[in-house]
This record gives C-alpha cells, sequence and structure tokens, in this order.
C-alpha cells in the first residue's frame, strides 16, 4: 500500500534529520572544537599538559617582538608572489585543452591531469628533495648537462653571489642564498591538475556563439583569450587566488621535509605556519603556537576580503 504524500514528505525529513544531526556534530567535534581550544589556550602560557597559567594577551605582545615571525612573512610573501605567476601555466594548458577540436583528446588530456593526483603528496615531495640533492639530484645534472651551469658561474662572478663555482656541487637546500630559489622552482612546470580542471569547466560554460562571432570578426587567437576567455573565467580566477593565498599562508609541509624544522641554513625558508610547529612541537610553546595560529587566521581573513573586493568579476 503506498503512502500519502504527507507520509512521506515527513518520512523523507526524518531521514534528512537523523543525516544532518550526527553530521553537525561530527563537525563541531573534529572542527569548532579545536579552533575553539586553540582561541581559548591563546591566553595561557601552556605546555601541552593540563597545567596552564593565564597570561592574558601576552602571547600577543610576544607576537609583536618575535623577529622570526615577522621575518618569516618576507620569504611568505615572495612565495605567494612566485605562485600567482604560477598560474598562468595552468590557464594556458586549459584554454589548450579546450580548444582541441577533438573531445576525445579532451577526455584523454584531462585523465592525464588527474592520474598524479593518485600519487601521495608526500611522495611528491621527497622526490623532490631528490631532485634537489647537490651530488645525486637531477636539477645539478641538467644544468652540467645543458652547459646552463657555466652561465651561472659567470653571472655569479659578474654580480658576486658567491653561491655557483666551476666543479663544485650547488647545494640548492644548504645555501642561505638558494633557499628560496629552490622553493620558487618546486613544481616545475608549474601546472596544477586541480587549477587546470576549474579553469577548464569556466572556459566550457562560454557558448559556442561568442567564438562563432569572434571568427565572423577576424579575431586572432590570442586576442580571444585577451579579450573573451581571460575576462569570462575571471571567478574561478578569483577562486583560485584565494585557495593559493591560503594553502601558501598555512602551509609548512613543503619547508618541513625539504629543510627541517628550522627552516633550513640561516632560516631562511622560515614561513609563519612552520614557525608556529616549531614553536609548539619543538620548543614546547603550545599556548604560544595558538596564538600565532590565531594571528595567522586573522591575517588571511583580510587578505581574503582584500582579494574578493579589488578582484572583480564583471558579469
Amino acid at each position: 500500500m503506498a503512502l500519502p504524500i504527507s507520509q512521506k514528505k515527513a518520512l523523507l525529513e526524518w531521514k534528512l534529520y537523523l543525516f544532518v544531526v550526527p553530521s553537525v556534530l561530527l563537525i563541531a567535534v573534529f572542527a569548532y572544537y579545536p579552533t575553539i581550544s586553540a582561541i581559548y589556550h591563546s591566553f595561557f602560557r601552556w605546555g601541552g599538559g593540563d597545567a596552564k597559567e593565564f597570561i592574558g594577551l601576552k602571547n600577543f605582545s610576544d607576537i609583536l617582538a618575535d623577529r622570526v615571525f615577522w621575518s618569516s612573512f618576507i620569504t611568505i610573501g615572495i612565495l605567494v608572489i612566485a605562485n600567482v605567476f604560477k598560474m598562468v601555466p595552468s590557464i594556458f594548458l586549459a584554454v589548450l585543452i579546450h580548444r582541441l577540436k577533438s573531445d576525445r583528446w579532451q577526455y584523454w588530456y584531462r585523465v592525464i591531469l588527474v592520474l598524479p593526483m593518485i600519487v601521495p603528496s608526500l611522495v611528491t615531495l621527497f622526490i623532490w628533495k631528490f631532485f634537489f640533492d647537490p651530488n645525486l639530484g637531477v636539477l645539478n645534472a641538467a644544468l652540467d648537462q645543458s652547459g646552463f651551469k657555466t652561465l651561472l658561474v659567470q653571472m655569479d662572478q659578474v654580480f658576486g653571489w658567491g653561491v655557483f663555482f666551476e666543479g663544485v656541487p650547488t647545494a640548492w637546500l644548504g645555501e642561505p642564498a638558494l633557499i628560496i630559489p629552490a622553493l620558487i622552482i618546486w613544481g616545475f612546470p608549474w601546472v596544477g591538475a586541480v587549477g587546470v580542471l576549474i579553469f577548464l569547466a569556466g572556459l566550457q560554460s562560454i557558448g559556442t556563439e561568442v567564438y562563432e562571432a569572434a571568427d565572423l570578426d577576424g579575431v586572432t587567437p590570442f586576442q580571444k583569450f585577451l579579450h573573451i576567455e581571460f575576462p569570462l573565467i575571471m571567478t574561478q580566477v578569483r577562486l583560485m587566488l584565494v585557495l593559493l593565498i591560503i594553502g601558501t599562508l598555512q602551509g609548512y609541509g613543503l619547508q618541513f621535509l625539504l629543510l627541517g624544522e628550522n627552516g633550513g641554513a640561516g632560516g631562511r625558508g622560515m614561513v609563519p605556519g612552520l614557525w608556529m610547529f616549531n614553536r609548539a612541537f619543538i620548543a614546547g610553546e603550545f599556548g604560544y603556537a595558538c596564538a600565532l595560529g590565531l594571528f595567522l587566521f586573522v591575517f588571511i581573513l583580510g587578505l581574503t576580503w582584500i582579494n574578493n573586493k579589488f578582484v572583480r568579476v564583471e558579469k
């Protein structure tokens, strides 16, 4: 016997209720509780155990005098700017795939992009650490074989860098002056699968009539990109900028695995997230680390607001 529509709706609402309530509880336990705990402990001198001492705003005042923390923003600022430019290859690759006439080839290119995502990111980081190895690394071998190492040595002699020498392996992760360039080189050719797929989704939403009108007007391929495709994927560009800023400012796994908990030689690879980890798990200053995390949250929130305000999307 079929149930009345009203009873079906009531049954569906109960099923949704039974699903939503546990979900909200899980989110509260695993997401909001750690956040609230971090805010609470940021006002204490806390070593991670039961013992803690209320010190008010002292952790936050200590941040103002923390030279390592503020110098780490120079490094992270350089990496943010570099990562913005690293979006360019993903945009151009998405445009090239979008312009393929064959749907079959478009599909296979998307598959090729997705396959590397199966490889754990930890494995990728260790592979790159091997690339930077001064004796066995692929990077130094490529520079020697291509002859580009000789050019770098000549430039070093002109500018006085003191990092490139003929017959001496380049220590990319051991030389303070080369740490930031090594972090920028990481990920070459800087094609992110997620970014390409997001940009490609935006490109595929462009109507064919727009391209037909452009062809009738004799628009060149570059003009199509400049005046049609790029403006119409600005929503995706803004989204990627937000994710990029948040990910770069929060992230420290790359620096930790390549350089260690102190940010490498001279601390040149130190970033805010790594310094927060260092204070918590190396120095045992969990309360101060919570204050650093809260400050970083406010800073990221401010940058996100600026991005949403000034990166306009014309409808």
